[in-house]
């Protein structure tokens, strides 16, 4: 039953100035934990009539099953309830949770103490325009969005919002000049064979400890650096001439003794790896130096069986960390004259191209690398053999000007 009323005036007689308007109270249900009755009250109509068409829409919405009862939630409080949901499900990993954390506080900037039923499409839109506007890089401000939308649709879920107000926005992103697109500015970033072979000698000759066995290997098998840093001695065959990846490292800090080790980036990274002789006389060689390391400090020595681990007197045996090997990258990139943009992500790449230019086959680089599906691997390979087309068609043009 709804009970319809207008609150008592307060005016006294006066000209009312009070704001007095109808208000109604509608029974929604019992209450689940106590039992109890549960009410809803509504005001501000000015006339009977509006407030008798506002309970119709209740009582509909009610009878059908469909009503929810907004909380009062700011979207600070929900957003981190939803990362303790999140969390509680057990199969994501640690470097997801700081990443969603770091996204939940790119929208605390424009939403932390509003309620969460109060956020429109419009405030949400425009909040994903001003990060655009902020300087945030693309994959930042997707990032954001991506949890904004989860937060907003487990609230709908739970029955504390009726609206998700993150659906039909988009995530803004910059038109490309003729420039651009024709420089093709991009374009991920490799080295060709001959600059490749010629960082490799200078690892060789120049490279502090390890350098030449570790970026011999990120070339020659397309492996993550993360993965690389993870291996074990455990993972690799030598007689088989195999590495097995099924671990990365993870390290957020950089503090050496508080890496962990972490389950691949996807289902599809867990694989195995063909090597050649080049490769595997590498390791052996390497393998005896460390023996030697391992010798010399066996009192302190991390001994957990990785592969590229310090030899030095202050931490010998733990493993190398990912921001190390980049920055040893761009010490031989230095003195090799090549471009220091580049990344050990970038020998990756290579690994790609040079597998193109080879002939092998686009699904079986993305077997190799590890990859279900990335467009970045399908850019290189196009790229190459579109190349390698046009080189086939020379050729042949050559070929009938000599008869």
């Amino acid at each position: 039953m709804t009970y319809y009323y207008k609150p008592r005036c307060k005016c006294k007689g006066k000209k009312c100035s009070c704001g007095a308007s109808w208000a109604f109270i509608e029974d929604i249900g019992k209450d689940p934990k106590t039992g109890m009755r549960k009410q809803k009250k509504k005001g501000g109509f000015r006339t009977k009539k509006e407030a008798e068409a506002a309970a119709a829409i209740l009582k509909n919405e009610i009878n059908q099953g469909i009503y929810v009862e907004e909380t009062n939630s700011t979207f600070e409080d929900f957003a981190y309830e939803w990362l303790s949901i999140y969390e509680a499900k057990g199969n994501v990993k640690e470097s997801t949770i700081r990443i969603r954390k770091h996204e939940i506080k790119r929208l605390l900037d424009y939403f932390a103490k509003l309620k969460l039923k109060s956020i429109t499409r419009r405030q949400y839109q425009e909040a994903l325009n001003d990060l655009k506007k902020r300087g945030y890089a693309q994959n930042t401000i997707e990032g954001a969005n991506r949890t904004g939308r989860m937060i907003f649709k487990k609230a709908v879920e739970l029955g504390v919002l009726r609206t998700d107000p993150s659906e039909f926005t988009h995530v803004p992103k910059n038109q490309k000049t003729v420039e651009e697109i024709e420089e093709k500015r991009d374009f991920p970033k490799y080295l060709e064979k001959e600059e490749l072979k010629h960082l490799l000698d200078i690892a060789k000759k120049m490279g502090l400890d390890h350098d030449y066995t570790i970026f011999l290997l990120l070339a020659y098998t397309g492996m993550r650096t993360g993965e690389l840093c993870a291996l074990k001695w455990r993972d690799i065959n030598l007689k088989e001439q195999t590495i097995s990846i099924s671990k990365t490292y993870y390290n957020p800090t950089n503090n050496r003794k508080e890496y962990k080790l972490l389950t691949p980036k996807t289902n599809t990274s867990v694989r195995i790896i063909d090597i050649d002789e080049t490769v595997v006389n590498e390791l052996l060689k390497h393998k005896t130096m460390q023996n030697k390391a391992i010798m010399r400090y066996r009192d302190v020595y991390h001994n957990q069986d990785f592969v590229f681990a310090s030899i030095d007197d202050e931490l010998p045996g733990y493993p190398y960390y990912i921001k190390k090997i980049e920055n040893r990258m761009r010490r031989l990139l230095k003195l090799a004259g090549l471009n220091t943009e580049l990344t050990p992500h970038s020998l990756r790449h290579t690994h790609t191209s040079l597998l193109a230019e080879a002939g092998v086959s686009l699904p079986q680089i993305m077997e190799r690398l590890g990859h279900k599906d990335e467009d970045t691997t399908k850019n290189v390979y196009l790229h190459v053999t579109k190349e390698m087309k046009k080189e086939a068609s020379q050729k042949f043009k050559e070929l009938m000007e000599n008869l």
